[in-house]
């Protein structure tokens, strides 16, 4: 098809006048054939999918939702979106969302703020939504939640996506503790995350239960509070006359300061303590030394944590099956075999 001046101008969004205009059939053609009618000659089918991709059509929300008595929009309570995770998760889920015709309103909160559920559920029941997702990483979220009953489905990722984020960090912890082991290290510490999340504590059980599948025990852990500061701190209340060789931290930037205040102490990485983190952010491969870890796919995460929402909004939709989180390590420059 041509452009020409039956295209709607750049800053007015296409509607199904438009595309039935280009197309060539009337507005209710284009209507019956967004509802997923398939009963159109081929001919005409076509005609409307190249008007629709050429002018890039997006579905009314607010119409659709009248024609069929229904919300195509998702509430999203988020907080803590500076951090790796929780943002990458929210990134899978908008995509997800605006996959399956539904839009994600993100309301954000800080999780220790008084009255901030509160409050973020009074923004939530002003809008007509098909379902609320808690992207919340803390068990207070899930326990305001309990208290304060919505009339739609409402999904906790503290609660619903329990299994994945313990499936994230073993199989994560695993092969970065057998990568260690492999390499002759037998003397371990950890420096987690604040205790309050889940994802803290699913990777220190990760970790022990790694350990203990080599019959080997921690020799302690200390908690951080996922930045490269607290990472800092964290080294200062290591037990340095406890010989530890191998120090697997809870996420990238709690690493970049681990092994800035070991330089500061005269410890060398690797030569003295490997490092480890979690996550496998972009700066990772270029720290000093360049960090081994873990690659997620926090994306998914948050793209399942939509699925099963949509799957209680309407059962009877085609959705598809949870694909399984995964996790990939990346040996660098921070691991090595620990001096005799």
């Amino acid at each position: 098809m041509s452009a020409d001046s039956t295209k709607p101008t750049a800053t007015k969004p296409a509607t199904i006048y438009d595309v039935a205009k280009l197309a060539g059939v009337s507005h209710q053609s284009v209507a019956v054939y967004l509802r997923g009618y398939e009963g159109f000659r081929a001919a005409t089918r076509e005609r409307i999918e190249e008007a629709l991709t050429e002018l890039n059509y997006r579905p009314n929300l607010a119409a659709r939702s009248l024609a069929r008595s229904r919300s195509y929009r998702i509430g999203a309570l988020v907080c803590e979106l500076s951090e790796v995770g929780p943002s990458k998760t929210i990134q899978g889920a908008s995509a997800r969302a605006r996959e399956a015709g539904y839009l994600l309103d993100i309301v954000s909160l800080e999780a220790s703020a008084e009255n901030a559920l509160e409050e973020a559920l009074g923004q939530l029941r002003q809008q007509d939504l098909a379902g609320v997702i808690a992207f919340a990483p803390v068990e207070l979220i899930e326990e305001g939640l309990a208290a304060v009953p919505l009339s739609v489905p409402v999904i906790a990722e503290t609660a619903a996506s329990t299994v994945d984020a313990v499936d994230i960090s073993v199989p994560g912890l695993e092969l970065l503790v057998d990568h260690l082991v492999s390499l002759g290290h037998s003397r371990f510490f950890h420096i987690s995350g604040p205790v309050a999340w889940h994802a803290s504590r699913a990777r220190i059980a990760a970790f022990e239960g790694a350990l203990a599948r080599h019959s080997l025990a921690s020799i302690g852990t200390v908690a951080g509070d996922w930045s490269a500061a607290s990472g800092f701190a964290a080294v200062s209340q290591m037990p340095m006359d406890a010989s530890i060789t191998a120090l697997v931290v809870g996420n990238d930037q709690m690493a970049l300061g681990a092994i800035a205040a070991l330089a500061s102490r005269g410890i060398s990485v690797p030569d003295d303590i490997s490092v480890t983190g979690f996550d496998d952010v972009a700066e990772a491969a270029y720290f000093r030394p360049s960090l081994t870890t873990v690659r997620v796919d926090y994306a998914l995460q948050g793209r399942n944590l939509v699925d099963r929402l949509l799957r209680e909004v309407d059962p009877d939709s085609a959705v598809l099956a949870l694909a399984p989180p995964s996790v990939e390590l990346f040996a660098r420059a921070s691991t090595a075999a620990p001096a005799s």
